[in-house]
């Protein structure tokens, strides 16, 4: 029977990022990917934003690990040759009445430790943005946008270059504990069993189903799961923008904003939808929702111009109505198995700490030490 001494589920950024910091950490390492190639959900299908971490709860580890974790990105990216664009982010005031919004935005980022964050007037907004209408902004030049296919194939090398090793078309089935190990089964043709001393449930929309087929883990240590969709729609030319555009964030939801592509086109997106099931499908019909929203900042977008483009869909442990949750490690502490570490809720800034995530789940491992017979 085959041995491993850390098994990572899932091959989105997360779990590749994990495997890396692992394997260079001298971990003997396999990562299960159910998927024929690596992060084929969360981690391809969002905005691609390098968040700056202005809207994290004061001293919140989703807020440390974003912070970090961003300065840990764009070292990496720019080391690496894996594209990137520090493009900055303007976040708009559509009245003069809401300035003092922009104010108090300003005011928690810096509490949050992002101190870069500025207000500008309409007058610079409209010399950095003329095709932006708003009676003013507020400025994160630290905020970007990266390349995430191009950085889970870097991170994806340089954990096989460290000894990993990834397996494809092996979706995780069940694990139990063997004595001193887990036995885990795979859904691969060859129908594996093997061993490992540590799982690493980062299987972010499929994480509370792994966590749910491990032999003995306390049900009430899984948290809920909601899912929450959306979509984005894109036209057929260039940007209108140089900087990322952000309307004032809503309940659940930075709004309908645009993300321009390290290839000069331009998205918009996400809406926010809270569906039942993983369906990738952009209903057209959203198209002229989109087109009020977006004419909001940008009054001069051609008619018919929208057309739609991707979705993705959110893995939340909070659901409408409910107080955001923060990033959940769900350690044997809280759910009784040795030897397991799952990640819950693992949305936005998940791309952007990605990096800083892997060292947090570098640190739990070592506390969490062997797998007791």
């Amino acid at each position: 029977m085959d041995q491993v001494e850390v098994i990572v589920v899932g091959a989105g950024v997360i779990g590749l990022a994990i495997a890396r910091h692992l394997a260079r950490a001298g971990r003997e390492v396999l990562i299960l990917e159910a998927e024929g190639a690596i992060g084929q959900h969360t981690s391809s299908r969002n905005s691609g934003v390098i968040h700056a971490g202005i809207y994290y709860p004061r001293g919140s580890l989703q807020s440390q690990l974003c912070l970090s974790g961003r300065k840990m990105l764009y070292d990496f990216c720019q080391s690496r040759h894996v594209g990137f664009a520090r493009c900055g982010k303007l976040t708009l005031a559509p009245d003069a009445d809401k300035i003092s919004v922009l104010g108090e935005l300003v005011e928690r980022g810096a509490a949050n430790g992002v101190e870069d964050l500025r207000l500008i007037s309409a007058d610079e907004l409209a010399a950095r943005e003329p095709a932006v209408a708003a009676a003013g902004a507020m400025l994160s030049p630290s905020s970007g946008i990266v390349d995430a296919v191009g950085l889970m194939q870097t991170l994806l090398g340089e954990a096989e270059g460290a000894g990993a090793m990834l397996a494809l078309n092996a979706p995780f089935r069940a694990a139990r504990r063997a004595g001193a190990h887990l036995l885990v089964e795979v859904g691969d043709a060859a129908a594996t069993r093997l061993k490992c001393r540590f799982l690493i449930n980062a299987a972010a929309l499929g994480a509370h189903d792994v966590a749910r087929a491990i032999e003995g883990i306390d049900p009430a240590s899984i948290p809920p799961r909601y899912l929450a969709k959306g979509s984005y729609f894109s036209i057929a030319a260039s940007s209108p923008f140089s900087a990322l555009i952000y309307p004032l964030p809503e309940a659940g939801s930075l709004g309908i904003h645009s993300v321009q592509d390290l290839g000069g086109g331009v998205r918009f997106g996400p809406n926010m939808e809270w569906v039942s099931g993983v369906d990738y499908a952009v209903d057209p019909a959203l198209g002229a929702a989109f087109e009020t929203a977006i004419r909001r900042y940008w009054p001069d977008l051609p008619d018919g111009a929208l057309q739609p483009d991707m979705a993705g869909i959110r893995p939340r442990i909070w659901g409408p109505g409910e107080a955001k949750r923060q990033f959940m490690f769900s350690t044997p502490a809280a759910h009784g198995i040795p030897g397991v570490l799952s990640l819950f809720g693992f949305e936005s800034p998940g791309l952007t700490s990605c990096l800083a995530i892997a060292r947090e789940v570098g640190h739990r491992l070592s506390s969490m030490g062997a797998v007791e017979p």
